[in-house]
């Protein structure tokens, strides 16, 4: 069971990460692609914003295939915390813990998960198994 809880956890973050960077990068789900996001980027200090917002998406992007899939998790987890903590210090955390302020609550969540997942392990339905 705890293989089978795995791979949930894992395909949840991931499709969902893999998501995100879709909005960053092209403009799907509703996003802002990598001209609009990066002007927000730039708007809050990240700059050049354009290449920040390649880089944020491109991790999240590729952080959540390789996290669905369970290749190379722990690179696959770096790359999703790594997202999430920026979000929280240049984001969430002025805004205290709760998301009910726009705070770093679900923020933080990802980044135990992802973290949780790496020093776990990504069960045995993922392709790590084959290769590590």
């Amino acid at each position: 069971m705890i293989n089978l809880g795995l791979l949930i956890i894992r395909l949840v973050v991931g499709v969902l990460f893999i998501g995100h960077g879709a909005q960053k990068l092209f403009g799907k789900f509703g996003g802002y692609g990598l001209k609009g996001t990066g002007g927000w980027f730039e708007s809050i200090g990240m700059k050049p914003g354009v290449t920040m917002a390649l880089f944020a998406g491109l991790a999240e992007l590729i952080g959540g295939i390789l996290f669905a899939v369970g290749f190379l998790t722990p690179l696959a987890a770096l790359m999703i915390a790594g997202t999430m903590i920026m979000a929280i210090v240049k984001v969430h955390a002025p805004n205290g813990l709760w998301a009910t302020s726009n705070g770093y609550e679900y923020n933080l969540t990802i980044v135990a998960v992802a973290i949780g997942v790496a020093l776990i392990g990504p069960g045995k339905y993922a392709l790590d198994i084959f290769f590590f």
